[in-house]
This record gives C-alpha cells, sequence and structure tokens, in this order.
C-alpha cells in the first residue's frame, strides 16, 4: 500500500515529466514550423528576385538558402537541449552552447564560401547589363578568397576553443621557414600559379605550346600546384605551375590572323607567263574575302631554282579558327592553280636536260649506224 505522501509524489514526478515532454513538443514544433517559413520565404522570393535585374540579390539569396535552414536548425535543437539541461539540472548547458557557437562558426563559413561559388559562377557568364569577366581571373580571385574564408574559420575556431592566436602567429614565423625548406616545390608551384593568374600568359581554354618542352595542347585547368592540358591525342597532361616560369610559352588562341605562306615552281619554259600570273595572283588575293588586305600580301618571283622558276605567295587570313582555315587554304591552291592553267604555264617536276656537242651527235649516229648493221 502506498502513502498518500507516496501518491502525491509520483503524481508531481508524473506531472513534471509531462509538462517537460510537452514543452520539448512545442519547442520543437516551433522549430519545424520556423524552418517551413524559412523555406516558404526563400521560395517566394526566388520567383520575385528573378524579374529584378540585380544579379546580387539572386546570388545572396542561392547562397544563403542551404546555411540558414541548418543554422535554424541548430539554434533550434541547442535551444531544445538547454531547456531539457535547465530541468534536470544537468551541466551541460555550456557544452551545448560552445557545441552551438561552433556549428554556427561552421554554418557561417560555408555560406561564405557558397556566396563566393556563386559570385564567381555569376561574373563568369555575361549578364545582362555587362561582359563576362575572365575565367582563369575569377577563379584565380575566388580560390583566393575562398583560402582566406578558410584560415578565418580556423582562427575563429581556435579562438573560440581557447588558444592563443597571437601564440599561433608567432610559432606560424618560426615554423614557416622550416616549412618553406621541407615544401619548396610545393611553395614554387603555388607562386608559379600566382604568376599565372597575374601575367595572364593564357587562360583556360587557350591553345598553347612551348618550342622548349614537348607541351602543346588546350588549357583545362589551372591549379594553385598543377595545370592540366588537354593534348591534340586528347590525352592529359599534368604540367607543374614552377615549368611555366621558366620556359617560354606561345599561345596561338591569341592571334589576330592564321598566315598562309607557300612557294610555287614554274617551268624555265614558262618563264615569260610569270610576271601575268603573278599580278593575276595578287588581284585573286585582293578580292578574295577571307584575306585580312590590311596586313602584308606579296606576290613576288623568289629564286630561279634547280628545275622551275619559284614564285612565293605571303598573305593573311582574316579567320584564326584552324579548320576554317585550312578548308580556305585549299581553296587558294585550287584558285592559284587555276590562274596558272590558264596562262598556260604548268607547275615544274624534277627534270634533267641532257645536251650533246656536234661531235657526240655525230659519233652517236655513226655507233646507231654500225649496230643496225
Amino acid at each position: 500500500m502506498y502513502t498518500m505522501d507516496q501518491l502525491l509524489g509520483n503524481v508531481g514526478i508524473d506531472s513534471t515529466q509531462s509538462i517537460l515532454l510537452s514543452k520539448v513538443f512545442l519547442l520543437v514544433l516551433c522549430v519545424l514550423i520556423f524552418n517551413f517559413l524559412v523555406r516558404k520565404i526563400f521560395a517566394r522570393l526566388a520567383v520575385q528576385l528573378q524579374n529584378t535585374e540585380n544579379e546580387w540579390d539572386d546570388a545572396l539569396l542561392d547562397a544563403a538558402r542551404k546555411p540558414l535552414a541548418w543554422g535554424v536548425w541548430v539554434v533550434g535543437i541547442a535551444w531544445v537541449i538547454g531547456v531539457v539541461s535547465h530541468a534536470f539540472d544537468a551541466d551541460t548547458l555550456s557544452f551545448v552552447e560552445s557545441l552551438r557557437d561552433t556549428l554556427l562558426i561552421f554554418v557561417v563559413s560555408w555560406f561564405l564560401i557558397r556566396l563566393v561559388s556563386v559570385v564567381v559562377a555569376m561574373l563568369a557568364r555575361p549578364g545582362k547589363r555587362r561582359d563576362a569577366w575572365d575565367k582563369t581571373t575569377v577563379e584565380a580571385i575566388g580560390k583566393l578568397f575562398k583560402a582566406a574564408v578558410i584560415i578565418t574559420t580556423i582562427l575563429a575556431l581556435m579562438q573560440h576553443f581557447g588558444f592563443s592566436i597571437s601564440g599561433v602567429l608567432a610559432f606560424g614565423g618560426v615554423g614557416g621557414i622550416a616549412i618553406s625548406f621541407a615544401a619548396k616545390d610545393l611553395l614554387s608551384n603555388f607562386f608559379g600559379g600566382l604568376m599565372i593568374y597575374m601575367d595572364r600568359q593564357f587562360s583556360v581554354g587557350d591553345w598553347i605550346r612551348s618550342p622548349d618542352k614537348e607541351i602543346e595542347g588546350t588549357v583545362e585547368y589551372i591549379g594553385w600546384r598543377i595545370t592540366r592540358i588537354r593534348t591534340f591525342d586528347m590525352r592529359p597532361l599534368y604540367v607543374p605551375n614552377a615549368t611555366f616560369t621558366s620556359i617560354s610559352v606561345e599561345n596561338p588562341s591569341r592571334m589576330h590572323n592564321r598566315r598562309f605562306y607557300e612557294t610555287f615552281g614554274l617551268r624555265y619554259k614558262d618563264q615569260d607567263k610569270v610576271q601575268a600570273i603573278t599580278v593575276a595572283v595578287k588581284q585573286m588575293l585582293l578580292n578574295h574575302g577571307a584575306i585580312d588586305t590590311g596586313q602584308t600580301l606579296m606576290v613576288n618571283v623568289n629564286t630561279f631554282n634547280a628545275h622551275s622558276v619559284d614564285f612565293f605567295v605571303y598573305t593573311f587570313t582574316k579567320t584564326t579558327v584552324w579548320v576554317e582555315f585550312h578548308e580556305i587554304k585549299q581553296e587558294l591552291l585550287g584558285l592559284i592553280g587555276d590562274i596558272v592553267a590558264q596562262h598556260g604555264a604548268d607547275f615544274a617536276f624534277p627534270t634533267q636536260t641532257i645536251q650533246l656537242m656536234p661531235q657526240q651527235v655525230t659519233d652517236a649516229s655513226t655507233s646507231s649506224i654500225n649496230s643496225a648493221q
């Protein structure tokens, strides 16, 4: 049999637990409702901001969507655990607050990194009232900002857990010397990548080649340590960035024109027609729509070769596209061949002429008669 006090005590405990469960349920429900409202507000803002000409509000909204939702959960769960800790007089409140602050630092860092990524992607494509930024420059700025966010986050976490930032920075100054010797190649590649971003000798998508090394292909990626180049046989080539500080780099992608330079040899018996042929070829080039007449244009006899009279054609096309250039080159070669044929001339090929002296001709004739008899 229970006494009245025991019954009242049990009733009191059950009542306290019921009240606590009700509070926890209400708090969790409030967190869910607030999170639902945040999602709805963000969805409506996203629809409304799509119709505006300002791109920055879209970037900010896109970057803050997920971090804010997780931040609501972190604050809400910490709030619920704090209420439970007070009810049971548990010594976990300080731990919960420390964990909440740590998670919030990560959430803020996540938001800033997402914001940098969204802004980089936005600047790399043309907008409504602006042109696209250089992709290589934008990516370099984005990496610098992300590195700054990560370093700041690490320092903030160390400060939060009681480490002295000044001591860490002092140790970094002394330890940086040892690290620089141990990671000499890594640092040289890092500064090599930095020089690529600053000098802008090539960008992602450029076709580059080096006369000093067997490097030729299209740049696909420029990192802090290596640059990835896709060669023309579709193989990836990974080049340490420090290599580009000691070699010459040619960037054909930045050509203004492509050069057409060919030599043609005519027969010596067509020597009297060479002048008219060169004039006709030059006039054809001046009238051709694919030729940049503002550049150097030369059609002249070059030399008397061993078996031909040579003239050369030196001009530039307007296009720099490799495939289109070769189509134009094929057309020009055909037109030059037609001009040569129209003047009754022909291209030369290696021949030899044997000239016999009169006595040699007589001897050859006598030898032929004797052989016939």
